[in-house]
Order: structure tokens, then sequence, then C-alpha cells
């Protein structure tokens, strides 16, 4: 709900932006404001103006016509430098700081105080520490740890405070909770909150619904490079967002196959590793298996092993029956698994290749069998993914790197549907996907499941894992901790099991 009916002062004012690349119309006559101590959320599916508009304020990109107002006063911002001094900073979803060096020193890297042509450490350390002390984030008080040392959460608490140290009155937050487990996240909230009221503006840019609605006081939607308007979010529920966003009601948000399950296509038993304790489980053919649990919990790993990445000590894994020994990737594809890693652009994706090498990959022995390769065959692989996945790019030769997220994701899933695995497991196959993409995935996975495919799917989105599932399995610290049908389950019973603690408990 709206946390700030009464921001301060206008901060920021956009008037009229607008911005072309060659032929195509990013943005178109944009409007946007922000107050001192608001929380403003920017929404819009992947390609709707959203990275295009907060480049324009880092100076990254300079608009072909409009206004940008500071405290009522135009300014001009033609580079990154010019953002830097109005106190504008953005915190990118991929954080940049170094990570062997200290919290300390990253705060002030680049701005390194010195004494007699000397770097200064102790007032490096000093000043930190009155910053972190100052801006409440206890989390990080300890300012001489490694950045290697610390969890991802706390690595953006970082980021927030060397923003802050340069006098940032302007925050900018791409998808601050994308890596972040709940706990992460609530702690995250509680630091925008101080901030907020200690008068910072902060445009908040994220693809989840729930906790825009929760953490913003209003909320601006973009589409396709036009402002759609902007509401106090206390006036917006969820379902009025997704409409907003897409342009359409979206009916059944999720599309849970019919559940017909079949034989047992694969069977964990008693799986060991150091990061997984006594696992077992089964999957049939026809059906979803959801592994719910928060990040952190060894959900990945537990993949990373059944897909070969990671070896496992004990325990057997069975296909149709039958024991496989997986010591590679290699071993898992040759059994029929497949494996969607979490993170597609570091372990999916080659990034600057194109949509037909990267659909292509997997098959390159049938399309260039004896080092003279079939064009015409990789062409034709590659245009009926592209057909059956629904993937939107201008041809099959672009870069997978100018894709949305969620064609991106598309041509990961696609890439091994020219022979269709038995086993498909998904690691958080929706994360940093718009609304609509992620209704696209829902659908696919659903066709994939009709079509007799055993699909684990592992999400930390609770609603997303329940209403796609036929059974879940509750994961937490390496170990499965409850099981059940998934129409036996409410996200609130779900996080109870994870954290123990009541969801409903008065604090």
């Amino acid at each position: 709900m709206n946390q700030n009916p009464h921001p301060g002062q206008a901060l920021l004012t956009l008037e009229g932006i607008t911005k072309r690349f060659g032929g195509v119309m990013a943005l178109d006559d944009v409007s946007f404001g922000l107050h001192s101590g608001e929380i403003h959320a920017l929404l819009g599916e992947n390609g709707a103006g959203k990275s295009t508009l907060i480049k324009i304020l880092a100076g990254v990109y300079f608009p072909d016509a409009g206004t940008i107002r500071i405290d009522g006063r135009e300014a001009r911002i033609t580079c990154v430098s010019d953002a830097d001094a109005l106190g504008i900073r953005v915190i990118h979803q991929e954080l940049s700081l170094a990570p062997n060096l200290s919290i300390a020193e990253n705060i002030y890297l680049g701005r390194e105080p010195v004494h007699m042509g000397f770097l200064n450490r102790g007032r490096i350390y000093r000043e930190a520490e009155m910053l972190v002390e100052q801006l409440g984030l206890e989390e990080i008080s300890d300012v001489g740890l490694l950045v290697s040392e610390l969890s991802v959460a706390h690595r953006q608490l970082v980021e927030i405070a060397r923003a802050l140290s340069c006098r940032a009155r302007i925050l900018i937050l791409d998808e601050p909770t994308s890596s972040l487990s709940e706990m992460e996240t609530e702690a995250l909230f509680a630091t925008l909150n101080r901030l907020r009221s200690q008068g910072v503006g902060i445009i908040y840019i994220s693809h989840r619904l729930e906790e825009v609605i929760r953490i913003a006081d209003r909320i601006t939607v973009l589409r396709d490079g036009c402002s759609i308007g902007t509401q106090d979010t206390s006036a917006v529920n969820q379902k009025e967002l997704v409409k907003w966003i897409v342009g359409r009601d979206i009916v059944d948000y999720f599309h849970r196959p019919p559940h017909n399950p079949g034989d047992i296509a694969l069977e964990l038993r008693n799986l060991r590793s150091k990061d997984i304790h006594d696992v077992s489980l089964s999957i049939r053919y026809g059906e979803v298996l959801g592994l719910a649990g928060l990040v952190g919990a060894g959900r990945s790993e537990l993949a990373r092993a059944i897909f070969g990445v990671d070896r496992f000590d004990s325990g057997e894994i069975l296909v149709e029956g039958n024991p496989v020994s997986i010591t590679c990737p290699r071993d898992a594809l040759d059994a029929g698994i497949v494996l969607i890693p979490e993170d597609r652009r570091k372990e999916g994706l080659v990034m600057m290749e194109s949509v037909a090498f990267n659909l292509t990959l997997p098959w390159t022995k049938e399309w260039n069998p004896s080092f003279i390769p079939n064009s015409q065959k990789r062409n034709e692989m590659a245009a009926r993914a592209v057909e059956n996945f629904s993937i939107k790019a201008s041809d099959v030769w672009q870069s997978v790197e100018g894709l949305s997220g969620g064609n991106q994701q598309k041509v990961l899933v696609g890439r091994w549907m020219e022979h269709p695995p038995k086993v498909l497991i998904l690691d958080e196959p929706t994360r940093g996907v718009d609304v609509g993409a992620r209704e696209e995935m829902f659908i696919i996975i659903s066709r994939l499941v009709e079509a007799g495919m055993a699909v684990l799917l592992i999400s930390s989105d609770l609603p997303e894992v329940i209403n796609m599932s036929h059974r879940v399995a509750i994961y937490s610290d390496g170990r499965i901790i409850d099981a059940a049908d998934a129409d036996m389950l409410t996200p609130e019973y779900v996080m109870e099991k994870l954290t123990g603690a009541s969801v409903h408990e008065e604090t």
C-alpha cells in the first residue's frame, strides 16, 4: 500500500521526453515526476522504454526532445558526470563493485582521500563507518570486510552507501530484488523506507508487482515508448496493473496443465553432497513437480547435481526406473535430462552470438557432421524454433544480446526442443522477465507437460511455483522438509515452513 501519501516537493520532473534510434521510436513524449521522500515505481514490459528513460537520466543517452528539471530548474544531462553532479545515481541489477576491495574502499572508490600524495586509508575507513552509521546500515557496519565475503543483499547496500556518499538525492534501482531472498528483500525495504524518510527520491523498477504495491507511493507505466499514466499505489491492484502494463486482460495468468501423470520419468534416491542432504524425489511424465524455497536454500545446487555440473557423493539417479551414471552434463543429456539454468546470460546463452547460433548449438553434429556446414538444415532448425516458441527477433541472425529477457528465455528453452528431452529442469524460468513474457513462459511449460514431458520447476516466487505445479516439495538448507499436492498449499503455509515463523504473527 501507499507508504507516504504526503511526499515532499517536486525533485525531478521530465516533460515530453522523446528519443529515437534510427527509425525506431524508443520514447514518445514521456512525462514523469519524482518528489523528495517518495518511492515512485516505473513499470512496463521489456522494450517499453524504461531502460532508455533511465539511461537519459544517467547521462548515457541524450533526448531528442523534452525537458528535465531538478528542483524546478531546467537541467542539461549530457554525460554521466552531469548526472553525478545533480545527485542522480543508478544501481543496476548487475552490481559494479570490486570484490577484492573492502566495503570502505568500494564506497570511496575513485574518490579516495589523500594526504601529502599518499592514500589516507585511515580516513577512508573512518568516513565509511560514519556514513554507514548515519544511514542506519548496520548490516555492513564492519567496513573492513571484503565485498567478496558479502551476500548479494549486502553488496546492494554497499552500492546504496556509495551512491549516498556522493550526496545522491535521486536513487534509481533496477530490479533490486531479483537475486534476494524474502528476508533480504524485507531488509532492503527497511533501508528504502529509511532513505525515503530522509528525503531521498527513489525510482523503483521491478517486474514483481506484489512488491511494487507494497513499497511504492506512486506508479507510472510505460508501454511501447509511451507513458500510459501515473497513479497512486493505493488506487490500483495487481490485476489492474497487469492490464495497464500489457494493454489487455490476462484472465488466466497461470497455465497449470491438466494432471495426467504417466510412469516415473526421474527418481532421486538419497542424493548427498556438501550442499545436498539425503534428497529423494520422483517426477512422472506429464507432471510438474515444484521445488519451493528461498534464495540460498540449495535448490540450484540440486539441479546442477542432477545435470552433472556438480558432483554428488552418494545416492542414485534413475531415469525410467534405470540407474544412470551422471558425471557431466553430456551424461545427463544422453539420459534425456536438460537444465535451463538460473542465470541465462552467464550459464545458458552465448550473448554475442546470433539467435540461430544459440538455437542450433546443441545439434551441431546434425548440421555440421563433417566440418562442412549444412546451412540450409541449420536455418530450418532455427526457423522452426522461432515459429514454435514465438521468439520475437528481427531475424535469426540478430544477436541474442538484443532480445528482451523473455525472448532470451524462449531461445534457451526452444533450443532443446528439436529433440525434446524426457525431463526438463527449469531454474527460476521467469526471473527478470516482464508480466506478458511470464504468461508466455507459463503457456510453453503447460504445452510441454501436456505433450508428456516431466518438469522440475524451481522458483522462489511462491504463487508461481504453487499455481504452475501439480505437486510441490518444500526445500530448505539442502533438504526436502515437506511435500504435498499443490492444491493443498498456500504461499503463507510454505513461507511458514521455510522460515519457521508464522506469517500471521503480530510484530
